[in-house]
């Protein structure tokens, strides 16, 4: 049986380079954008983070959305998100690559 996957939430571009990288200064929101990111696939979203409570984390999401890296989807009616990997690099070619690549090695993950 095919998952039942909705885009909640309007199409959006990639922000300018400012917002993007403002977004990805923060810890908890890089955390997000790397777990996505090696995920490669939608993840849910309660797996993208710790030590913060719910109301926080929608903010940091709405924060990533805003900046054109992530979109939101409700797959069998449960809430991911999902890094638009393709669309950013369209728009800034190997940013989220260094990115992730740093924040890998940070994190101790090769």
């Amino acid at each position: 049986m095919a998952d039942d996957v909705q885009v909640a939430g309007p199409e959006q571009g990639v922000a300018p380079v400012q917002q993007v990288l403002a977004a990805l200064h923060d810890p908890v929101r890089l955390e997000i954008v790397r777990r996505l990111y090696n995920a490669g696939s939608a993840v849910q979203c309660g797996a993208l983070y710790d030590g913060i409570n719910k109301s926080t984390a929608t903010h940091h999401f709405k924060t990533l959305r805003d900046a054109g890296l992530t979109e939101r989807l409700v797959i069998d009616g449960l809430t991911h998100q999902k890094l638009r990997r393709a669309e950013v690099d369209a728009a800034m070619p190997g940013l989220l690559d260094s990115v992730v690549r740093t924040a890998n090695a940070e994190a101790g993950v090769s």
